[in-house]
């Protein structure tokens, strides 16, 4: 019955996320869908100490997938991953609900922690293509990261990151919805910057255009 459950809710998530699913049982094709629930089954051994067991299951899912996740994980419902090649999570690494990974993103450590070294994830988050977030912190629920970035501390909730070093470009109090999977209409930190220098600058040739007139205007009175 748990099998059943675990096809039935990742066929709705599977549609529900990636428009190129034409059918249901293009569900069992997906190297996502055999990832996670290999991951379930290893998680569940590691739980229950059988470490290498747990490891050679990852392991084989790795080498057949392109996907690696550490059983020791912790993952929720609704976690998707996009393509998946490349993903690596690690043993420490928590995730929330409904979070949603694209190719090539990894959770891991920074290689200088001991104990809880991997990121956690909280609800209604998205990771986009090649993003890498290192070390023991949090991404706070309903935040982005956008493509390639790189994020070494704490997202607070509602955020959108970017960049590398990766940091906050959009920090929203309102919830976004879940359905807002966009990764490329992010907000562009060098492009913001370089608005900000324009409009320093024009407002800088004002105040010359001004002084200069000033000048004039005392040269003739002189």
């Amino acid at each position: 019955m748990g099998f059943i459950k675990y096809i039935n809710d990742e066929i709705q998530v599977i549609k529900e996320r990636d428009p190129a699913i034409k059918s249901t049982m293009e569900v069992f094709l997906y190297p996502s869908f055999r990832a996670i629930w290999r991951y379930r089954i290893a998680h569940k051994l590691y739980l229950g100490k059988h470490y290498f067991l747990a490891r050679w299951i990852s392991q084989k899912t790795a080498r057949k997938t392109g996907i690696e996740i550490h059983p020791g994980a912790t993952i929720g419902k609704g976690f998707f991953i996009d393509h998946g090649h490349g993903v690596v999570i690690g043993e420490t690494a928590e995730i929330g609900d409904n979070v949603t990974l694209y190719q090539g993103v990894t959770l891991g450590g920074t290689g200088k922690e001991k104990g809880k070294r991997h990121p956690t994830i909280c609800d209604n988050v998205m990771i986009s293509t090649g993003a890498k977030v290192l070390g023991s912190f949090t991404v706070g629920e309903n935040s982005k990261i956008g493509a390639g970035s790189v994020v070494l501390k704490e997202v607070p909730p509602n955020s959108t990151v970017v960049g590398v070093p990766g940091h906050i470009v959009k920090c929203e109090t309102a919830k976004k919805t879940f359905e807002e999977l966009d990764q490329v209409h992010l907000p562009d930190p060098v492009e913001m910057e370089l608005d900000r220098l324009q409009h320093e600058n024009e407002e800088l040739r004002k105040i010359l255009e001004n002084f200069n007139k000033n000048l004039e205007k005392y040269n003739k009175m002189k």
